[in-house]
């Protein structure tokens, strides 16, 4: 049986001024799928990352999503309430609360009562915060801070997610708290886009990798999971 494609893109071009950041790029994501992107910081990674997720127009090309077509424009807002996105520099509020933080996002994204209360454990649990659920953003540990960034990534439950140089920084055992979640995220059918410039950190994780280079996308492995067993 033949996956449908989650993520496509074809003839994809991203020039800022001179520099060109993504250079004719075509690649296929599907369903389900766990696609490392790696590449050196340069590459073009999260430039790509960016107009996937509506952050950022492509200069030429077109993105599809479960074979609907992304515009930045008001065209298609279902779709993007789909994309879940993880920059890689996201601001925390460091005021807030754990809850009161995942609550605001729960709110932007129109979830209602009693299923925002409801969501809200579920994400809590699965990112092994429900006991720091009343502690201050500030009084969390890096690897914490990130886990949190991801709930507030999945709170509306997209179906793909994107996620941008998201364990970077991280200790070896924050790095495996991240990778485990994420792996329970793919088993309920997320498709998930991770971009790092180590490949040991994605090898054991991912379904299948991309490498880029100077805006090119130059290998596109599959099976990659399978490989490294």
């Amino acid at each position: 049986m033949v996956k449908e494609l989650a993520i496509r893109t074809s003839g994809l071009y991203k020039q800022f001024d001179k520099h060109i950041a993504v250079n004719n790029l075509e690649l296929e994501i599907g369903e389900g799928e766990v696609y490392g992107l790696i590449g050196p910081n340069g590459a073009g990674k999260t430039s790509l990352i960016r107009m996937l997720a509506a952050a950022e127009e492509p200069t030429a090309g077109e993105i599809y999503l479960n074979g609907d077509r992304l515009r930045r424009d008001k065209t298609n807002p279902t779709l993007k309430r789909r994309l879940g996105y993880l920059p890689d520099d996201y601001p925390l509020y460091k005021e807030l609360t754990v809850w009161d933080y995942l609550d605001y996002f729960a709110r932007l994204y129109l979830l209602k009562e009693p299923k925002r209360t409801k969501r809200l454990h579920e994400v809590l649990q699965l990112i092994q915060l429900e006991n720091k659920r009343n502690s201050l953003i500030s009084t969390l540990s890096r690897g914490m801070k990130q886990r949190l960034c991801l709930a507030r990534t999945i709170i509306h439950e997209p179906i793909i997610l994107l996620l941008d140089e998201p364990v970077s920084g991280l200790d070896p055992i924050a790095r495996m708290q991240f990778r485990e979640i994420i792996k329970v995220l793919q088993e309920a059918g997320m498709t998930i886009l991770i971009s790092s410039h180590v490949l040991s950190d994605l090898a054991e994780l991912c379904t299948s990798v991309g490498i880029m280079e100077l805006g090119f996308l130059i290998e596109d492995l599959t099976g990659i999971r399978n490989r490294t067993n």
